[in-house]
């Protein structure tokens, strides 16, 4: 034993760090400088703002109302109803007047159209009412223009030429701005959902040709004609007519079950003479 241990009181007391070693136990945790004390008391739980998780339990996932999504269905819902546009084909004898005049009107209003003639050629006002101008269907409205545009000699009198006058140039210039050449019903393979006449001779022959294809795609079809006269200004007035007719048989949406009722509202508000028929393709 040192002896001076005994003399110094300091000396006397064991080292409590070799008492540890000796007797196995483990040294107390030290506690980092800043870190709260664990558990923590009940003021700190009462001003913490945050939530305290113990570190032995994982963080409870949050109940709230946004969280809680039901299981997703296999019930798809239903797609809405497609309803393609209509198509109309605007018809007169040989795809000048009165048929162009309906099928500018409705293209400029936005409507799916395409025009055709009945006729057996394409007959024009001439030098006189026993010679008219004849040219075979597919002849290109420009090509049409330029010809009588050329061979019509100028009046002395007046500074418009003959076919100026009487409108036949205006109308091939604006036929020719809407699309190539007249076009003949008989030869057209495009299958329309609403045929409008201009006259009843037009409305027999699409009839007719349409019985005669025999309905191979059992594709039904409304034929309306309306009673034009051929000339300029009863084009006018019926391209007004067929721009209303249109608009009621696109906006319904069961035309075989309001083709009635559309028709006799066309007749009240119109002075044409109508008639109706339902072929099929």
């Amino acid at each position: 034993m040192d002896p001076r241990r005994a003399r110094d009181p300091r000396l006397a007391r064991a080292d409590p760090r070799l008492q540890r070693l000796t007797s196995g136990s483990p040294a107390p945790p030290q506690q980092a400088q800043g870190s709260a004390p664990w558990p923590p008391t009940d003021a700190q739980l009462l001003t913490s703002s945050q939530p305290v998780v113990h570190p032995s339990q994982p963080p409870v996932p949050s109940t709230s109302s946004s969280s809680m999504v039901p299981p997703s269905s296999n019930v798809m819902p239903s797609p809405s109803a497609y309803k393609p546009r209509t198509l109309f084909c605007v018809v007169c004898a040989s795809n000048q007047n009165r048929s162009m005049e309906g099928h500018h009107v409705l293209q400029k209003a936005g409507y799916r159209v395409i025009s055709c003639g009945t006729g057996s050629a394409v007959r024009l006002p001439g030098p006189s009412i026993d010679k008219p101008n004849i040219y075979p269907f597919g002849t290109p409205y420009n090509t049409i223009y330029e010809e009588l545009h050329a061979k019509d000699p100028r009046l002395n009198w007046s500074f418009f030429s003959r076919y100026t006058a009487n409108g036949l140039l205006q109308m091939l210039d604006r036929n020719r701005k809407i699309k190539l050449a007249p076009e003949r019903w008989q030869e057209s393979r495009t299958v329309a959902d609403v045929v409008i006449t201009c006259e009843e001779r037009c409305f027999d022959a699409v009839c007719d040709d349409l019985l005669g294809r025999g309905g191979e795609f059992n594709k039904p079809v409304h034929v309306i004609n309306i009673e034009i006269k051929d000339n300029h200004e009863e084009a006018l007035i019926a391209g007004k007519a067929m721009l209303d007719l249109a608009g009621a048989i696109e906006a319904s949406q069961d035309l075989d079950e309001d083709i009635d009722r559309i028709l006799q509202a066309q007749q009240e508000r119109h002075p044409h003479s109508i008639l109706h028929s339902v072929a099929f393709y």
